[in-house]
């Protein structure tokens, strides 16, 4: 069966505190809310059936919602570079021994094809910003691979062996799969 073009508006807007807001009605949308940031706006996507009023109310909770998440967030390390760098030094601990010293971690937004990256010369790990809205435990698994790089070179047996350790790594690596299979086909939306 297939399907015909998704009937979709968009109207851009500000929230009180300046953040940009951008509104998608979807006509395939019929009861959920959802919102996301897409680079620096907040995108909310609701049913193309709400009134104005509907529309402003959604708009408000799902920015307290999702600020309330960003708060959450930094605790577990996804604020500044500072508190990412904090939580690596506690995850080579618990899972590598702390034999993965960094000597810089940070967040970066040009790393548009990988989550993370290594260099091992000069112990540097990058994380990608567009880690920040998912789950910690999920940060934690690219965190510690990108750690596991300092360690071992390349995706061998060894490599995978320090991996090993993290005990949530097959999930996360199914969930990064499921997240980057929607991108690719522009389903991030829902």
């Amino acid at each position: 069966m297939t399907r015909g073009p998704v009937k979709q508006a968009e109207q851009q807007r500000f929230a009180p505190d300046g953040t940009p807001v951008v509104v998608r009605r979807s006509a395939r949308r019929t009861r959920t809310v959802s919102a996301f940031w897409e680079g620096g706006t907040v995108v909310v996507a609701i049913p193309a059936r709400f009134s104005h009023a509907q529309e402003d109310e959604w708009v408000g909770k799902m920015l307290r919602k999702l600020r309330s998440k960003e708060a959450v967030g930094a605790g577990a390390g996804r604020g500044n570079d500072d508190e990412l760098a904090a939580r690596a030094q506690q995850l080579s601990r618990k899972y590598l021994g702390g034999r993965a010293v960094p000597s810089s971690v940070r967040w970066v937004s040009n790393q548009n094809s990988r989550w993370g990256s290594a260099t091992p010369a000069d112990r540097s790990i990058r994380l990608s910003d567009k880690l920040k809205g998912m789950p910690e435990w999920v940060v934690d698994y690219v965190l510690v691979h990108e750690l596991c790089h300092l360690l071992a070179a390349g995706h061998g047996p060894d490599f995978w062996a320090l991996c090993g350790a993290y005990p949530d790594m097959e999930k996360a690596k199914a969930f990064l799969s499921g997240v980057a299979y929607a991108q690719g086909r522009g389903l991030t939306e829902d």
